[in-house]
Protein backbone atom coordinates (compact mmCIF):
# COMPACT_ATOMS: atom_id res chain seq x y z
CA UNK A 1 0.00 0.00 0.00
CA UNK A 2 1.43 3.37 -1.02
CA UNK A 3 0.24 6.95 -0.80
CA UNK A 4 2.69 8.60 -3.20
CA UNK A 5 4.77 7.50 -6.20
CA UNK A 6 7.65 5.16 -5.51
CA UNK A 7 11.08 6.74 -5.84
CA UNK A 8 13.99 4.83 -7.35
CA UNK A 9 15.28 4.27 -3.80
CA UNK A 10 11.90 2.86 -2.74
CA UNK A 11 11.87 0.47 -5.71
CA UNK A 12 15.40 -0.72 -5.02
CA UNK A 13 14.61 -1.21 -1.35
CA UNK A 14 11.40 -3.23 -1.77
CA UNK A 15 12.69 -5.33 -4.66
CA UNK A 16 15.79 -6.37 -2.73
CA UNK A 17 14.17 -7.08 0.64
CA UNK A 18 14.24 -10.82 0.00
CA UNK A 19 17.61 -11.06 -1.72
CA UNK A 20 17.55 -12.72 -5.14
CA UNK A 21 14.07 -14.21 -4.66
CA UNK A 22 11.60 -13.29 -7.44
CA UNK A 23 8.89 -11.08 -5.98
CA UNK A 24 5.47 -10.11 -7.30
CA UNK A 25 3.73 -6.97 -6.15
CA UNK A 26 0.08 -5.99 -5.94
CA UNK A 27 0.24 -2.26 -5.33
CA UNK A 28 -2.68 -0.45 -3.78
CA UNK A 29 -2.50 3.31 -4.16
CA UNK A 30 -4.42 5.27 -1.56
CA UNK A 31 -5.05 8.73 -2.99
CA UNK A 32 -5.13 11.67 -0.71
CA UNK A 33 -8.75 11.81 0.27
CA UNK A 34 -11.21 13.68 2.35
CA UNK A 35 -10.73 11.09 5.11
CA UNK A 36 -7.26 12.45 5.83
CA UNK A 37 -7.35 15.07 8.54
CA UNK A 38 -5.79 18.34 7.45
CA UNK A 39 -4.80 19.22 11.01
CA UNK A 40 -3.00 15.89 11.55
CA UNK A 41 -1.09 16.30 8.27
CA UNK A 42 -0.09 19.84 9.23
CA UNK A 43 1.13 18.67 12.65
CA UNK A 44 3.17 15.93 10.97
CA UNK A 45 4.70 18.48 8.59
CA UNK A 46 5.64 20.78 11.46
CA UNK A 47 7.05 17.84 13.49
CA UNK A 48 9.24 16.94 10.51
CA UNK A 49 10.41 20.53 10.19
CA UNK A 50 8.60 20.92 6.87
CA UNK A 51 6.94 24.24 7.55
CA UNK A 52 6.54 25.01 3.85
CA UNK A 53 4.61 21.77 3.37
CA UNK A 54 2.28 22.69 6.23
CA UNK A 55 1.66 26.09 4.64
CA UNK A 56 0.92 24.50 1.23
CA UNK A 57 -1.54 21.99 2.65
CA UNK A 58 -4.64 23.60 1.06
CA UNK A 59 -3.00 23.50 -2.40
CA UNK A 60 -2.92 19.67 -2.54
CA UNK A 61 -5.82 18.00 -4.37
CA UNK A 62 -8.14 15.90 -2.25
CA UNK A 63 -11.13 13.66 -2.80
CA UNK A 64 -12.18 13.27 -6.44
CA UNK A 65 -9.49 15.71 -7.61
CA UNK A 66 -6.83 13.40 -6.18
CA UNK A 67 -7.91 10.42 -8.33
CA UNK A 68 -6.04 11.32 -11.54
CA UNK A 69 -2.74 12.15 -9.79
CA UNK A 70 -3.07 8.85 -7.89
CA UNK A 71 -3.60 6.93 -11.14
CA UNK A 72 -0.51 8.54 -12.65
CA UNK A 73 1.53 7.82 -9.52
CA UNK A 74 0.41 4.21 -9.58
CA UNK A 75 1.26 3.78 -13.27
CA UNK A 76 4.75 5.20 -12.72
CA UNK A 77 5.32 3.04 -9.65
CA UNK A 78 4.21 -0.14 -11.45
CA UNK A 79 6.48 0.66 -14.40
CA UNK A 80 9.43 1.21 -12.06
CA UNK A 81 8.83 -2.13 -10.31
CA UNK A 82 8.57 -3.92 -13.65
CA UNK A 83 11.73 -2.22 -14.91
CA UNK A 84 13.46 -3.59 -11.80
CA UNK A 85 12.44 -7.11 -12.87
CA UNK A 86 9.40 -7.70 -10.68
CA UNK A 87 5.87 -8.60 -11.65
CA UNK A 88 3.58 -5.77 -10.60
CA UNK A 89 -0.11 -4.98 -10.88
CA UNK A 90 -2.14 -2.48 -8.94
CA UNK A 91 -5.16 -0.33 -8.43
CA UNK A 92 -6.24 2.92 -6.89
CA UNK A 93 -8.46 2.38 -3.88
CA UNK A 94 -10.54 5.12 -2.37
CA UNK A 95 -13.16 3.49 -0.19
CA UNK A 96 -12.57 0.94 2.56
CA UNK A 97 -8.84 0.52 1.82
CA UNK A 98 -8.25 -1.98 4.61
CA UNK A 99 -11.13 -4.17 3.46
CA UNK A 100 -9.71 -4.11 -0.07
CA UNK A 101 -6.23 -4.83 1.28
CA UNK A 102 -7.54 -7.87 3.13
CA UNK A 103 -9.28 -9.22 0.04
CA UNK A 104 -6.16 -8.67 -2.11
CA UNK A 105 -4.05 -10.53 0.45
CA UNK A 106 -6.49 -13.44 0.32
CA UNK A 107 -6.86 -13.43 -3.49
CA UNK A 108 -3.11 -13.17 -4.14
CA UNK A 109 -2.18 -15.49 -1.26
CA UNK A 110 0.28 -12.82 -0.19
CA UNK A 111 3.09 -13.67 2.18
CA UNK A 112 3.33 -10.17 3.58
CA UNK A 113 2.09 -6.62 3.25
CA UNK A 114 4.38 -3.65 2.84
CA UNK A 115 3.01 -0.26 3.78
CA UNK A 116 5.26 2.40 2.29
CA UNK A 117 4.36 5.78 3.71
CA UNK A 118 5.64 9.10 4.90
CA UNK A 119 5.90 9.44 8.69
CA UNK A 120 2.58 10.29 10.32
CA UNK A 121 3.59 10.86 13.91
CA UNK A 122 0.18 11.62 15.40
CA UNK A 123 -1.52 8.67 13.72
CA UNK A 124 1.38 6.36 14.60
CA UNK A 125 1.32 7.44 18.24
CA UNK A 126 -2.34 6.44 18.48
CA UNK A 127 -1.84 3.37 16.24
CA UNK A 128 -4.26 4.76 13.65
CA UNK A 129 -1.79 4.63 10.75
CA UNK A 130 -2.37 2.19 7.87
CA UNK A 131 0.27 -0.31 9.00
CA UNK A 132 -1.00 -0.53 12.58
CA UNK A 133 -4.57 -0.93 11.43
CA UNK A 134 -3.62 -3.49 8.77
CA UNK A 135 -1.83 -5.67 11.31
CA UNK A 136 -5.18 -6.35 12.96
CA UNK A 137 -6.97 -7.11 9.70
CA UNK A 138 -4.96 -8.94 7.04
CA UNK A 139 -3.63 -12.09 8.72
CA UNK A 140 -0.06 -11.85 7.35
CA UNK A 141 2.99 -9.92 8.56
CA UNK A 142 2.83 -6.18 7.85
CA UNK A 143 6.09 -4.35 7.24
CA UNK A 144 6.02 -0.59 7.57
CA UNK A 145 8.64 1.33 5.61
CA UNK A 146 9.16 5.05 5.29
CA UNK A 147 9.11 6.31 1.72
CA UNK A 148 12.09 8.19 0.31
CA UNK A 149 11.77 11.68 -1.13
CA UNK A 150 13.19 12.82 -4.46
Amino acid sequence: MIEKPLTSEDVEFVTTLHGEEQISFVVLMQPRGDQADVLLRAIDDVALGELREAAREPEEPEGKEARKPAELALEGSLAALRDAGSDAVGQVIEEHPLDRLKSVVEEARADEVIVLTAPHYVEEFFHRDWASRARHKVGVPVLKLFAHSE
